[in-house]
Formats: C-alpha cells, structure tokens, sequence
C-alpha cells in the first residue's frame, strides 16, 4: 500500500517522465477538487498530501536503489497542489466560481512554473535536494511548489496590471 501512494497509484511508473506524468495527475486532480468541493478542500488536501508523502516516502525510500526515485511521485502531488492553491486562492477570494475554465492561464501557469522549477532545481529547491532522505524527496518539490505560485502571482501582476493597460 505505501508504493501505491508513494508512486500515486503507479502513475510514477509511467515513463519518459514520471515527474511530469505526476504533475499532470495532481493537476487534474486539484483542479477536480477545487470545482467540486471548493478552495478550503484544496488547501486540506494539500496538507494531507504533503504529511502523506512525508510518512510513505519516509517508509519507501529504504526498499529502492537510489536516493530519490524517479517513480516516486507523491512529492509531485503535494508541490503542483501547492503552486495551484495560489491561483485557486486568489480566485476564491474574489469570488470568481469555475476559475479554472475561465481564468485557464491560472492553471496552465502553475503547471508549467512548477515543472520548471522542479526540473532547474534553483537555490532552495536544488538545496533541499541535496539534502537527501524523505526530507529531500518532498522538500524540493515544496520550494518549487512555492516558487510556481508566486511566479503566477507575478505574471498574473504583470499580465493584468502592466500588459493590460
């Protein structure tokens, strides 16, 4: 049961890269989760995924040959939630209903700042990495979680703020 969560029910098996193929997964699911039961579910989930992923990978890393396997995916999960609640928040506090089939760039945004960051691996994200162990493996993956969703914020600024003008 706990390789089932830690590769999200094997999506982490998929190849070429499972990363990505778990970005993906996490972001249909966030966005299902953010239609249907609102912006405070998103937020829960994202810390439930994360302190799940903290326990299962802590429990799974010792069984695999390397230190951050590839099929390991959950960290994607609980990053790419991340970086999607700032869009999803902002539009929550906005009241703005369906953000994400009216305002797509949000998620697309997300999506795509977060695997850059994930796979670039800049100042925290590439210092949590070294760090190694379960810690490591979720860390990184929350700083490149946190960088995405600012990076929105910042082009959604820019976009609305100076292009728009």
């Amino acid at each position: 049961m706990i390789r089932a969560i830690t590769t999200v029910f094997y999506v982490g098996l998929l190849r070429p890269a499972p990363g990505t193929w778990g970005s993906l997964a996490a972001l249909g699911a966030g966005l299902a989760i953010d239609r249907w039961l609102g912006f405070p579910a998103l937020a829960a989930a994202t810390l439930a995924v994360t302190l799940l992923g903290y326990w299962a990978v802590a429990r799974d890393l010792p069984h695999w040959q390397q230190e951050d396997p590839s099929a390991i995916v959950i960290d994607e999960v609980a990053g790419q939630w991340l970086a999607l609640l700032f869009p999803a928040a902002a539009f929550w506090w906005r009241g703005v209903a369906d953000w994400a089939v009216v305002a797509y760039p949000g998620w697309i945004a997300a999506f795509v700042f977060f695997r850059l960051f994930d796979i670039w691996k800049p100042w925290l994200v590439g210092r949590a990495d070294r760090r190694g162990g379960a810690r490591g493996v979720m860390e990184d993956d929350l700083w490149a979680g946190l960088f995405a969703g600012l990076a929105v914020l910042a082009s959604a600024a820019l976009a609305h703020g100076v292009l728009m003008r």
